[in-house]
């Protein structure tokens, strides 16, 4: 083949998109931390996903136009880290393709070599051995090989052979990679990219594997207009494939149809093998999107508003139903001189936010990062004059900074760097609803410095880290991005983890937020130890009700 029009493009990006949607589980696994929150695979399948869904129907001939539409789609459905630089390396392959209908094999290796540069710059501090690396290697190696009489099942052969061997490679680049013998999980995805890419060449387009068991697309009649005001709220169903257990919680259905019974009414769980199936009505989808998610993957989900869809029944409407999910109207609420927007992952940390001001809340963090899409809908929605966006989680301060960038003139947005909970709530105390955009956004960020932040979660593998040797299923603690402890008791491992965190003569605030996993019982067992041996600090501690970590802990 020696050259690719639009259409022959599209195949080649959806059968790239479909290889990483059959092994993300496996790009997922391989994360650093033995904890159950890898999601790099997971967050560069929806991100790919958001840029086929924008080209599924698009019949354009030409390859810039289809290249274009495509980074559109990823840009607005970026997600962590990976999916962020995913989508600026597509921008700038776009970018190369300026103007032209029907691409070269040198026109593709200009085109990867100018998404290579948007990448990096895209990135306040590039890490080497990450997949800027394997992107940079294998691009340039090709612009070295590259010949105008070459075929394009050539050029990727180029590619991804230097691809994989750069992806090698980057243990030795990383240390936390050598550390935790493992490779870089984003370098991992875009070899399946380009794997995947490369079969749709050879005439081998690449289906989804996964099975699915839910309808496209469902239609709701007047049945359901009858429907009582209390039982209205979100209609939220999910198809998951359970494990593996070397990355995700053991699973217990008795205690997962109790949480999930917790946040919601007419409830259905059914397992079949490694398949369960959810049906449950709640005012908070995202919760039990969260609390799911860490006992596998989903292979399906669909949210309804079945509010809305009663409003529209009983108007003498038909609703629709497809797989989007759930979109907040813009521009609802009154228009404000500043507002506060933030990540928040569970239900008693949307709470203790909105105690602080916080005008929205984008439910995520670990294991669901919200794309850039979502936060230009709560740009919109948060309808301010100056608006401050509380990631809450390194790997989604990228995210907020693209839809910060995507926004024209709705509003002056300031992304406060946030990586955790506790910083989020401090950063929140700081905010004055008066003050000029610059004032509050300087006040919110000085904050982050004066916090401590630490977390308590359960290993999912055997390993050795930071010196610490670990068990699966023991509870670790974490500080600092350093691993702390490890301890089967769920109760020794927080003491331990609040011993090294203080610092008597420095601190006197603790902030506790409980997860969902953790008893009465525990609960009351550290606040005895630390009203024993911290008497004189201020602590607040509250059921934040969040999924897959036990305790976050702040510390002032």
């Amino acid at each position: 083949m020696k050259t690719i029009n639009g259409q022959t493009l599209k195949k080649i990006f959806i059968s790239g998109s479909n290889n990483l949607y059959n092994f993300y589980p496996e790009i997922d696994a391989l994360n650093v931390f033995p904890v159950p929150d890898g999601d790099t695979g997971m967050n560069m399948n929806l991100t790919l996903s958001s840029g086929c869904k924008e080209i599924k129907n698009n019949d354009s001939e030409s390859a810039y136009a289809i290249a274009k539409s495509f980074s559109r789609g990823l840009l607005m459905g970026a997600r962590g880290n990976s999916g962020v630089i995913t989508s600026q390396i597509f921008r700038g392959f776009a970018e190369g393709l300026q103007n032209i209908d029907e691409l070269t094999v040198k026109d593709l290796s200009e085109a990867f070599e100018n998404g290579v540069r948007v990448a990096y710059k895209a990135v306040v501090k590039p890490v080497e051995g990450t997949i800027l690396t394997v992107i940079r290697e294998a691009s340039a190696l090709l612009a070295e090989q590259v010949r105008s009489s070459m075929s394009f099942e050539k050029a990727f052969e180029i590619l991804i052979k230097e691809a994989k061997a750069s992806l090698e490679r980057t243990p030795n680049l990383l240390p936390v990679l050598k550390k935790a013998g493992v490779i870089d999980s984003g370098g991992a995805g875009l070899v399946k990219i380009l794997e995947g890419m490369r079969s749709a060449l050879v005439g081998k387009d690449v289906e989804r594997t996964l099975n699915s068991a839910f309808a496209q697309e469902t239609t709701i009649t007047a049945a359901g207009a009858s429907m009582e005001e209390e039982e209205f709220g979100y209609c939220t169903e999910f198809i998951m494939e359970l494990g593996p257990d070397s990355v995700k919680a053991p699973f217990d259905e008795a205690s997962f149809t109790q949480a999930l019974s917790d946040l919601g009414t007419s409830l259905v769980v059914v397992r079949d093998e490694e398949i369960v199936k959810v049906h449950v009505h709640t005012m908070t989808p995202g919760d039990a999107l969260n609390y799911a998610q860490q006992f596998g993957e989903f292979l399906k989900l669909k949210i309804e508003n079945m509010t809305e869809q009663h409003h529209a029944l009983v108007s003498g409407g038909e609703v629709t139903v497809t797989e989007d999910l759930v979109k907040e109207p813009e521009n609802s609420l009154e228009r404000t001189k500043n507002a506060i927007i933030a990540v928040s992952s569970g239900a008693g940390i949307d709470a203790l936010f909105k105690e602080l001001g916080v005008k929205v809340i984008v439910k995520g963090g670990q294991t669901m990062n919200p794309s850039s899409e979502d936060f230009l809908n709560a740009i919109k929605k948060a309808n301010a004059e100056n608006i401050y966006i509380l990631p809450n989680n390194s790997n989604i301060v990228m995210a907020a900074n693209q839809a910060k960038d995507l926004v024209n003139d709705i509003a002056n947005v300031y992304v406060v760097p946030s990586k955790t909970i506790p910083q989020g709530v401090s950063a929140a105390s700081m905010f004055y609803e008066d003050a000029d955009g610059e004032e509050n956004f300087n006040n919110m960020s000085s904050a982050l410095q004066n916090v401590k932040s630490g977390e308590i979660t359960f290993a999912v593998r055997n390993t050795e880290i930071d010196g610490v040797s670990v068990k699966k299923d023991d509870f670790i603690g974490i500080f600092d991005k350093s691993l702390v402890t490890d301890q089967s008791s769920k109760v020794n491992a927080t003491t331990t983890l609040l011993d090294k965190m203080i610092d008597e003569d420095e601190n006197s605030i603790i902030t506790i937020l409980v997860g969902q996993d953790v008893t009465a019982e525990e609960k009351q067992q550290v606040v005895d130890y630390i009203n024993e041996k911290y008497p004189d600090f201020d602590v607040d501690l509250r059921d934040g009700k969040q999924p897959v970590y036990s305790f976050l802990i702040g510390v002032e």
